[in-house]
């Protein structure tokens, strides 16, 4: 709000500053009239639309810029000083060439100050002198996005539950990497490609995050040796005091050994699987067979999967388990259960798993091997520590 009532009074301050040059040239020349008001209000109006346009500005970009510019107008001056008498020698009769030797000499300092300025100024801390300010960022640090995670698009569908509220770094390597993938003859990378594009272009149009992609200029990367991605991700997101995010399970471990925090988009969706406690029921459909004798393997809507012993005759059925034991891997959580014999309409399972209750119209408890002791009854072995499924 305060931005936007600046700017009304810079359009006022700018038509009534032509309002008054119209005035002040009426009676002295009719050309002038026109055209003084017009050229002030051009300018004014291109300063503020380039304002407007540019919506994110960096402070080290405009620092750069303003003292840029002062150290080459003196540089300029001194030099054409130094340069004068030699081009009063040379052309003594044409005064012209000493204030064009002036501007050139001017026009060249401020190029070349402002250029080195820009591209060095990630290392630039010039705004008062011997001070650096600490860097202020929206939220935690700053994440630097992987190729992986950018290509696998669920970090677009976190980013849309407003759970992350910290800036989103994209190294121009990175996107330069996306766009080969795009363009390999591979279908199938080429397909892969276009999708993390797809992901940026939907990251990009979110308004609720902020979003850079930045040159990669860092002083570490400068060595003028080929370094791959990963080595420099890691070494960008170190530089810049960021954190990586990445489903690569080797640039987790690098990344780990240089002491750089890592966020494993895998793990974090691990995380947020289903939570199963040994001797809880659930229902689960089984698709195929285990690698085990007997066993039927089944999935939850999370993908998470479940291994039934004595499930194979069950391929095809939605069937209720009970969990005797959770196993948890890098790769993800695997569950391990055994079809629920328990009297229809019972959905709570006896203490310790057990399944003494009769087995529907027989009004006996059916045969089982092993006892538990815990309820003096008696419950099969969990099988599934001698035959547990790789996933």
């Amino acid at each position: 709000m305060l931005l936007f009532l600046f700017r009304i009074a810079y359009v006022a301050m700018l038509v009534g500053t032509a309002a008054i040059s119209v005035s002040m040239l009426y009676e002295n020349d009719g050309n002038a009239v026109v055209i003084a008001p017009i050229a002030i209000l051009g300018i004014g109006s291109l300063v503020l639309a380039t304002d407007v346009w540019e919506k994110q500005k960096q402070i080290t970009t405009v620092s750069a810029v303003y003292f840029g510019l002062l150290l080459g107008l003196l540089l300029g001056y001194l030099f054409s000083l130094a340069i004068e008498p030699i081009v009063e020698n040379s052309f003594p009769d044409k005064w012209q060439m000493k204030l064009l030797t002036r501007v050139l000499i001017t026009v060249v300092c401020c190029y070349v100050t402002i250029s080195t300025f820009l591209q060095t100024k990630d290392e630039f801390r010039f705004i008062i002198p011997y001070v650096e300010f600490s860097k202020q960022t929206k939220g935690g640090r700053p994440l630097v996005l992987d190729t992986s995670v950018i290509i696998d698009g669920r970090i677009a569908d976190v980013c849309d539950t407003r759970l992350i509220d910290t800036k989103l770094i994209i190294p121009r390597f990175v996107l330069q990497e996306l766009q080969a993938v795009a363009d390999s003859n591979d279908r199938l990378k080429r397909n892969r490609g276009r999708r993390g594009l797809d992901v940026l272009k939907r990251l990009q149009s979110n308004p609720k995050l902020e979003l850079e992609i930045h040159d990669g200029n860092v002083p570490e990367l400068r060595t003028g040796e080929r370094i791959r991605v990963d080595e420099r991700l890691v070494i960008f997101a170190k530089a810049m005091n960021a954190r990586v995010v990445t489903n690569d399970f080797n640039l987790n471990k690098v990344a780990q050994l240089q002491g750089v925090d890592v966020i494993n988009l895998n793990e974090l969706a691990n995380a947020l699987k289903t939570v199963a406690l040994p001797g809880e029921f659930m229902n689960v459909r089984v698709v195929k067979a285990g690698d085990q004798i007997g066993q039927g393997v089944g999935y939850l809507d999370d993908g998470t999967m479940v291994v039934v012993e004595q499930g194979r005759n069950l391929i095809g059925q939605e069937v209720g388990i009970v969990v005797t034991s959770v196993l948890q891997t890098p790769a993800g959580r695997m569950i391990f259960g055994r079809p629920d014999t328990r009297a229809s309409g019972s959905h709570t399972p006896l203490p310790g798993g057990s399944t003494n209750a009769p087995a529907p119209g027989t009004g006996t408890a059916p045969p089982v091997s092993g006892t538990d002791s815990r309820v003096g009854g008696t419950a099969p072995r969990d099988q599934s520590k001698g035959g547990e499924t790789k996933s």
